[in-house]
């Protein structure tokens, strides 16, 4: 029973990531659905990115100063201007970029084009030396194949039938692309910066509370700059609210902390080869709620992408194994060489022991020697003062006889 209970254990400890990630790509694909009628009618996303980065630095403040406070480091000046980089590469350039371009598009094209983000991620991880290609390994082999198929199933779904699709004009959809290759590409760059990032600040809480502190501030300026009007940041009990504060607390606040807790462990480019999930959720969920057409060659590209991210995360997969072998093989080893030293150590200070011990006998003996023989040597002197000091006896008394 106990060894089933720990394989059960095990078993559900190695889901975790898959399954926190997986409920993360839902998270995002309501954000886009909700945000995109948002935008419709008529709100700005600057405001919308603004007020997202403020609720969800309302929310996780608190838990940030209770939970993290005493385990908080202190931040550098080089620390201050990752942190900084940080909150303008994911809340002000990525947010607003790809809210534009969801604007001019919709929301399946936006999710479709973010399939891209695990191939750049990967392409910035190898250049920032975060990630090792040998190509003589299959599992090298299985993620660039899987990269390059996802990738290949984004593009089958977004160029077919995409303007009929989408309902809009080809000025605005390309435009619309733009925007969401700078989106994306500025979302990779957030990935490989909070991953080097996470090395030195190691309080998750509180570094996502600060991007999105800063972020809040530093989009707070940019729609000052962008927007002239002061109407457009009124805001009611309706969907642009609902849009804010979801996006604020789904796909901000807890989707920084739980992609930081599991980038830690597995990497960026296995946080981003989730992303291809989204355009499927949300291709499903736009034919319900934004009357969307769903086309055959959309569900052939979407399991096209499945079969890309299957490889990547078999390919992840064998990484963390082999690396996990390692740490495992260097925990054996370590003791042992450990132990051998100790045991070294030990020898060499029983050898200086006896050393120590043999010299003390040694002196010991010299000393008591010195010790006798100043003994005899007084006993000597004692002797022959005692002999030369002894009275001469008197000489025998003469008796002289005289006859008469």
């Amino acid at each position: 029973m106990e060894g089933k209970r720990s394989g059960i254990a095990n078993f559900v400890e190695g889901a975790q990531p898959y399954i926190a990630m997986i409920s993360l790509q839902f998270g995002y694909a309501g954000m886009n659905i909700i945000t995109k009628v948002a935008l419709n009618h008529g709100m700005s996303h600057y405001v919308l990115v603004t007020y997202r980065q403020a609720f969800a630095t309302i929310v996780l403040a608190p838990f940030a100063f209770l939970f993290e406070r005493k385990v908080r480091p202190k931040i550098s000046f080089r620390l201050f201007v990752q942190i900084f980089l940080l909150g303008l590469l994911g809340p002000v350039m990525n947010q607003n970029f790809y809210y534009a371009g969801l604007k001019l598009t919709s929301p399946t094209f936006s999710c479709a084009m973010s399939n891209m983000l695990p191939a750049m991620t990967l392409i910035l991880a190898l250049l920032c030396r975060m990630e090792k290609l040998e190509m003589k390994k299959v599992r090298c082999q299985a993620k660039v194949v899987g990269t390059m198929v996802t990738v290949g199933g984004a593009i089958l779904m977004t160029l077919y039938k995409g303007i009929d699709l989408f309902q809009t004009t080809y000025q605005h959809w390309l435009k619309g692309s733009i925007l969401l290759l700078f989106a994306n590409l500025s979302w990779a760059f957030f990935f490989i910066l909070q991953a080097i990032t996470l090395k030195n600040y190691t309080a998750h809480l509180s570094l996502t509370t600060l991007v999105c502190f800063l972020g809040t501030l530093q989009s707070m300026a940019v729609t000052f700059v962008m927007e002239n009007k002061a109407s457009v940041w009124s805001i009611g009990w309706d969907m642009n609210l609902l849009a804010a504060v979801y996006a604020g607390i789904v796909s901000s606040s807890i989707a920084y902390y739980v992609q930081g807790m599991i980038m830690q462990k597995r990497g960026p480019v296995f946080v981003t080869a989730f992303t291809p999930i989204i355009m499927i959720i949300v291709a499903i969920m736009a034919s319900f709620m934004l009357t969307y057409n769903i086309y055959l060659v959309r569900v052939v590209g979407g399991a096209i992408m499945v079969v890309g991210l299957y490889l990547v995360l078999w390919g992840k997969y064998r990484d963390y194994k082999e690396n996990e072998g390692m740490i495992e093989e260097a925990a054996i080893v370590e003791p042992v060489k450990l132990e051998k030293k100790k045991r070294k150590l030990a020898t060499v200070v029983e050898e200086e022991e006896e050393e120590e011990e043999e010299e003390e006998e040694e002196t010991t003996t010299s000393s008591l020697n010195d010790i006798e023989m100043q003994r005899n040597d007084t006993t000597s002197n004692v002797d022959n003062n005692n002999v030369t000091k002894l009275p001469c006896p008197p000489p025998p008394p003469i008796i002289v006889v005289i006859e008469v």
